[in-house]
């Protein structure tokens, strides 16, 4: 092994590490947290369709299963299903009529796909620095292979 080879392994491994450890890491975050706003989206608009079918019925009670957690359900009468409660973030709910939360769901879900665009192209910035980094190291690799005279002119 010639004495330049090991400060271009250091910066392999380095290069290695900052994929693994860094940059891997945060598009992960990314995408997980794109999934999450999609499952957000996806709520608003069941949302969504159940107020139509209700106003579509013209009922004015309604009966449905309620999620308790863990998959345990348990039926509810509602007898006034003109008004209905929407968790809009933070713990708090509001009273909305079937208007009213179709307007704020529209607005919300317009506002969550607008972050979604938003999560999409941080996700695809961190590949395209992946990428680069595996370009680099590529390089870096394709140096070991040089004369030690001609690594110097690199460095």
């Amino acid at each position: 092994m010639t004495p330049g080879a090991p400060g271009i392994n250091e910066k392999v491994l380095q290069y290695e590490t900052f994929i693994n450890e860094v940059l891997r890491r945060d598009l992960q975050k990314v995408l997980e947290q794109r999934d999450a706003v999609y499952e957000k989206i996806a709520q608003y608009l069941q949302l969504k369709n159940t107020i139509k079918s209700i106003q579509e019925t013209d009922s004015k009670e309604l009966k449905t299963d309620v999620d308790l957690g863990c998959n345990f359900y348990v039926q509810a009468h509602v007898p006034d299903a003109s008004k209905i409660f929407v968790a809009v973030g933070y713990g708090f709910f509001v009273e909305f009529t079937h208007a009213e939360a179709l307007k704020f769901i529209e607005k919300k879900t317009n506002q969550l796909t607008e972050y979604t665009e938003v999560l999409t192209k941080d996700a695809a910035k961190i590949k395209a620095n992946i990428r680069m980094v595996l370009e680099g190291l590529r390089e870096l690799q394709g140096l070991k292979d040089l004369p030690e005279d001609r690594r110097r002119e690199v460095f």
